[in-house]
């Protein structure tokens, strides 16, 4: 265990001002308070939170942080009190070491919800301090290290909540020394077969290949040297995780890995990266599409470095990353390694607590994440939106200004369009990549220009939400939609609410729907009339719930009975007779069918379910005894005869200039219940030159009818036409065309 004066002489080593009076106080503090308590390995606990502040001074960390790594479980797992160490030590330490021991209470069924909701958490109180991440990326490092004597049963799933959230985190952050070492303790307790055979391979490769190393950084050095270039070559081996994903995701063999082993080269400045660069590529030939330039473009995590892959002097493919040594120090430890960090070292640890530059910088991604807390996502949703973005790469793309947008690999301009602002991605309809108009769903490479097109009264496609990659995107197109359909019912239920009431002798308004929020078990107006529009509340139940001794006098007519064959006639409003329920008859078989792909000695009928109409791709069945069915292609009822591929014809419409013959196509309606709403529909029918052949009352309920209505219309347009109108009316809640 690791003694007080060395604790003091690691962080010294890199602060010489050292406030050893904070870090004595907390040591002292820390081990007084955990006093005999053990871990699970026998040994006393107070080395598991020193441990904790030795990885975090390996980042070169502030006194005041090391000091909350030594007491962030003293709250949790001692009587240590947040007011004692405010006292002691001051209010910025007590208010990290809470907002530690918070993360740890989380009371909840579901292990998704739990992991998401941890996560949640985490974010929310890195948000007010970004030291909170370092520490809890360093205890939950130590516990990895130390995995081994926690109960079997257990070690799985904190590997599994290590390898989904902590390991990508800690990429994310840019600490990638942490995250390889995650990656491979997970991967360990994961897999342990497939663990153990690719460390054995990579240690026979390393024994087999060590003067092959050797002989590539001389050769490097001695190259960079004889151009004046002042340079330190290090070669780097993949851990074993990284190896087998790289198998995995390519479906390559183990002789298949060209990049085992990499080279990275340390030079003074920018510009030696670039002349380093070109000495290289002028020696050896480049492997095509390996290079990447991350110093003109950095990851947003504030990654830079130029990635290339050459054949080097033994024909061997050679993976290089150049860089300076201030980028290597923020690749390696990321965000503690930072511009904010720096001034930390000058005294200024109030600038560590504020993670957010004013453009956001390389927290940008954090910044977005956090924004989606505030959607009011449930912690199943957040934990997945947050995964897809830990684990993604991300291409580069540009605004027609020329302002540079970050996205995860496979994002389209939807993406795109939510990551410029969310009204962008509302009011998307279209998109120009590189000045091409494309489909909205096609995949962004790096450098794309890409151009949204906007049109007013947009709303988001639902099917976009599993098209969009970004959990921005998503949480805002599920926004989007869900506000646009709760209107559209708002709109229906406040229809019915006014007819209802006005019937009832009572006023309607929104006050008097407040009064009724409590009994109805809605949270707001808008949600009562967006249930009584969906059919969820009926009027009558609004009305006994705003006017408690409401009665309703409505007397409910017996229908009439049907006639012996099932149908009886009712003349509507524009004159047109009606086929109202009961069984419905077989339409008789046309004589006059302008189909092409039949002899004309066959007798021929569109489907007596939905029928068909010009514009629809049609099919012919042909059945012995009853002559040629038309259905459309994507009737349902096609399924039945897929095994039968002798009874299908080739047939096609033909439709002459002149033709004055109307086609039959079947409706589905659904529409509000009350007296003139046949007649509308009917009316509208009749406006729109549709002729109804008959209609079927599906169900009636206190607030709705469902009708079946059978149509004759010209061709496919008109039927749209008619549809579209019908949409549009305010009694009617929902139309579609039906195929049987």
């Amino acid at each position: 265990m690791m003694r007080q004066y060395e604790l003091l002489e690691r962080v010294s080593s890199y602060k010489p001002d050292v406030d050893e009076n904070l870090l004595n106080k907390a040591y002292v503090y820390a081990m007084q308070k955990h006093g005999n308590q053990m871990r699970a390995n026998g040994d006393p606990y107070f080395s598991h939170p020193l441990e904790v502040a030795a990885i975090l001074t390996d980042l070169k960390l502030d006194e005041a942080t090391i000091a909350v790594a030594l007491l962030h479980d003293t709250i949790e797992d001692t009587d240590a009190t947040r007011i004692e160490i405010d006292n002691l030590f001051g209010e910025d330490i007590g208010a990290l070491v809470e907002g530690l021991t918070k993360l740890k209470r989380i009371d909840l069924v579901s292990k998704e919800a739990r992991q998401g909701e941890n996560l949640r958490r985490l974010l929310l109180a890195v948000a007010d301090d970004v030291r909170v991440l370092l520490v809890k990326l360093a205890d939950r490092l130590h516990n990895m290290r130390t995995l081994h004597f926690v109960p079997e049963e257990k070690r799985g799933r904190i590997s599994q909540e290590t390898m989904d959230i902590y390991a990508p985190l800690a990429g994310r952050m840019g600490i990638q020394d942490i995250r390889e070492e995650l990656e491979h303790l997970s991967f360990m307790h994961l897999n342990p077969t497939a663990f153990k055979t690719v460390t054995e391979r990579l240690e026979e490769l390393h024994a087999k290949n060590s003067d092959l190393i050797s002989s590539i950084e001389q050769d490097l050095e001695s190259k960079l040297q004889d151009h004046s270039i002042k340079a330190r070559v290090t070669s780097r081996e993949k851990r074993a995780y990284s190896v087998f994903r790289k198998m995995e995701r390519r479906a390559l063999s183990f002789e298949q890995l060209s990049d085992i082993f990499g080279f990275r080269i340390i030079v003074e400045t920018t510009e030696d990266c670039y002349r380093a660069l070109g000495i290289v590529h002028t020696t050896w030939s480049i492997v095509p599409g390996r290079f990447k330039d991350y110093i003109s473009a950095p990851k947003a995590n504030g990654y830079q470095s130029i990635h290339t892959t050459v054949v080097g002097p033994s024909k061997e493919r050679v993976e290089l990353q150049i860089r300076t040594a201030e980028m290597n120090s923020v690749a390696e430890h990321g965000i503690a390694a930072h511009a904010l960090y720096k001034d930390v070292t000058n005294g200024d640890t109030e600038l560590a607590g504020k993670p957010f530059g004013s453009d956001g910088g390389v927290y940008g991604w954090l910044r977005n994440t956090i924004a989606l807390l505030a959607e009011g996502d449930n912690p199943d949703e957040f934990l997945e939106h947050t995964k897809l973005e830990l684990f993604l790469d991300q291409v580069f793309c540009f605004t027609p200004k020329g302002r540079l947008i970050a996205l995860p690999r496979g994002a389209t301009p939807i993406d795109f369009a939510y990551a410029v602002h969310t009204d962008l991605g509302d009011s998307c309809v279209g998109c120009k990549i590189n000045g091409r108009i494309m489909p909205v769903v096609t995949e962004l490479h790096n450098g794309d220009e890409v151009e949204v097109i906007r049109a007013r009264g947009q709303v988001p496609p639902t099917a976009w939400e599993s098209i969009a990659v970004t959990g921005k995107a998503r949480a805002a197109i599920r926004r989007a939609t869900k506000k646009a359909v709760q209107e559209q019912y708002s709109g229906l239920g406040t229809t019915i609410l006014e007819r209802a009431f006005e019937r009832a002798g009572k006023t309607f308004s929104t006050e008097a729907l407040q009064s009724g929020l409590e009994r109805l078990a809605r949270k707001s107006v808008d949600e009562v009339l967006a249930a009584v529009g969906r059919g969820e509340v009926i009027s009558s139940d609004v009305i006994k719930a705003v006017f408690p001794d409401y009665q309703d006098e409505r007397v409910t007519q017996k229908k009439q009975t049907a006639a012996s064959d099932g149908w009886f006639g009712m003349k509507g409003a524009a004159g047109i007779i009606f086929k109202v329920p009961g069984r419905r008859k077989s339409k008789p078989v046309s004589a006059s069918i302008p189909i092409r792909g039949h002899s004309k000695d066959q007798s021929v009928r569109f489907a007596p379910d939905g029928g068909a109409v010009p514009g629809d791709r049609i099919v012919g069945i042909m059945t012995p005894g009853k002559g040629i069915t038309i259905y459309p292609i994507q009737s349902p009822a096609l399924q039945e005869f897929e095994d039968q591929s002798d009874q299908w014809l080739d047939v096609r419409w033909d439709i002459d200039e002149n033709n004055h013959q109307r086609f039959p196509a079947r409706l589905m309606v659904t529409a509000i219940n009350e007296p003139g709403t046949l007649a509308k529909i009917a009316e509208l029918v009749a406006r729109n030159d549709g002729n109804i052949h008959s209609l079927n009352m599906i169900t009636t309920a206190a607030d709705f009818t469902k009708m079946q209505i059978d149509v004759e219309v010209w061709d496919l347009k008109h039927l749209n036409r008619l549809i579209r109108e019908t949409r549009r009316l305010k009694i009617v809640s929902k139309v579609e065309r039906v195929n049987g």
